[in-house]
């Protein structure tokens, strides 16, 4: 049967800490992605594409909104401190789609919302979800949920059944126009994967974490794949816009309770030489794949060297598909349709990141992006992780910290256990340190640090990131939804 509508159809495909080296063809090899490999042949990839945040809930936010994270409330990645909440005020890349009679899915992580039904998919714009709603899940033991009702593992691998769960909404909106975000939790933690695929990489010389997060790459190219393979079956791939990309750069960090007696706490990862991970507003924190590939209105094999954002995905993906974005508010992305194909721009627009636990703090963790400049307002040392001294954390906070991790880990075995927003610890910065200013085009690996040769531009950017800051923070604390009386 031929489809109804002439409107192309959308698969976002969004993977969990993953970067430029996990692909096979960006790091010679290391990871075994033939799917992957092959979109970017296929399409356009971007190689100056930035998430909004350097983690999850931030990240997805603004790309499911085209705007900055704190504008949607959504400030860090603590789901039972409702700080990953996307505020009810914002309408999402779901509800554009919804608006404009796309069939919407939501197939895996979504880490915006929970504990609350006002802020979970279905009530989001997505007519279909499952998956869960917190930020991490056994790969073995999970609980998904099935437009609102919960189901426990099956015995098959979590990636695996998203994949099968993805084909299965492709199969039943085949005669449609459907808006689809396959959001992987791989390679997040918890490190699980098949053992004969872990072996292979094992055997490569690989330590036991990395070999483990390759072989979760791979089991989910392979599951790419199989939702590539649904397309062509079904005669629509040449009409369908398929887009990969990553909410932030990789973990080099392994979790202590993760690893075996000896074992490093960082592991061996490539990230194609940036400087930085997840969680820093470093390159490697916040430069992420983009792969988009859509054989009726995009050209094959392209690399595009221009600068683009996850907020600009929205207006993007209304100019491809010839519907209207969600206007209520503002957005901070802009419609990049030319530059996918093809063309220069003169003067990309600045971009803006800032990242901390629990609260907002343009004293660290902070950039801006104007041009070949980048400044950093660097990450506090000893800030990186929850309980250090350094952040001054009383002892009551310190406990309630402790007890945070432990619900955490409590409602990923088991979501009923969860019922209720816990208190934010209160934190206390140290004083910030000196920002550091890198020109990325010259020194993509920020290797340079110019800013004492260039105490103007330092100034002048410095003070454009703060003013930004403020814009933001305002238009945060307007929010009437959010539960910050709790915290």
């Amino acid at each position: 049967m031929k489809k109804t509508s002439k409107k192309p159809n959308v698969i976002l495909i969004v993977a969990d800490d993953m970067g430029y080296g996990d692909f096979g063809i960006f790091s010679e090899g290391r990871v075994n992605t033939p799917n992957l490999d092959r979109l970017v042949k296929e399409g356009v990839c971007m190689n100056q594409h930035y998430s909004g945040s350097p983690i999850c809930s931030p990240a997805r936010a603004s790309l499911l909104t085209g705007r900055y994270p704190h504008r949607t409330g959504a400030i860090t990645q603590h789901e039972l401190l409702g700080l990953d909440r996307i505020a009810l005020r914002e309408g999402t890349l779901a509800d554009m789609f919804k608006t404009a009679n796309y069939k919407t899915g939501l197939i895996g992580k979504w880490h915006n919302g929970a504990l609350d039904k006002r802020y979970e998919p279905n009530a989001r714009g997505f007519d279909d979800f499952v998956g869960f709603c917190g930020g991490w899940s056994d790969y073995y033991k999970w609980h998904i949920s099935k437009n609102g009702v919960i189901h426990k593992s099956n015995g098959n691998y979590l990636t695996d059944e998203l994949s099968q769960q993805a084909t299965k909404f492709i199969n039943r909106n085949k005669n449609s126009a459907f808006f689809l975000m396959l959001a992987y939790s791989a390679p997040h933690s918890p490190f699980q994967a098949h053992q004969e695929i872990i072996d292979k990489y094992i055997d490569n010389g690989f330590d036991r974490i990395t070999s483990i997060t390759y072989a979760m790459i791979e089991i989910m190219d392979t599951g790419i794949g199989k939702v590539l393979e649904k397309l062509e079956d079904l005669k629509i791939d040449k009409d369908t816009v398929v887009m990969f990309t990553s909410d932030n750069g990789p973990a080099f960090f392994n979790p202590p309770f993760m690893l075996e007696p000896g074992e490093n706490t960082f592991n061996e990862r490539f990230n194609a030489g940036l400087k930085g991970s997840k969680g820093w507003v470093y390159e490697g924190g916040i430069r992420v794949p983009l792969v988009i590939r859509y054989p009726a209105g995009l050209k094959q094999n392209v690399i595009n060297h221009e600068l683009s954002h996850f907020t600009d995905w929205m207006p993007t993906l209304a100019s491809i598909c010839g519907i209207d974005t969600i206007n209520d508010l503002p957005l901070d992305g802009y419609n990049i349709i030319d530059q996918l194909k093809g063309e220069k721009i003169k003067k990309p627009p600045r971009r803006f990141w800032q990242w901390n636990f629990y609260y907002p703090s343009i004293s660290t963790n902070a950039a801006i992006r104007d041009g070949n400049w980048k400044l950093l307002q660097p990450m506090i040392s000893g800030t990186r992780y929850y309980n250090n001294k350094e952040l001054h954390v009383s002892d009551e906070d310190t406990l309630r910290t402790s007890a945070l991790i432990e619900a955490d880990i409590k409602h990923k075995e088991d979501p009923s256990l969860i019922q209720s927003i816990l208190k934010t610890p209160q934190i206390k910065y140290p004083p910030a340190e000196l920002p550091e200013l890198y020109n990325i085009d010259k020194d993509p690996g920020e290797k340079f640090n110019l800013a004492e040769q260039y105490p103007d531009i330092v100034s002048k950017l410095k003070n454009e990131l703060y003013k930004w800051f403020e814009d933001v923070e305002l238009s945060r604390k307007s929010i009437d939804d959010q539960l910050h009386n709790n915290n």
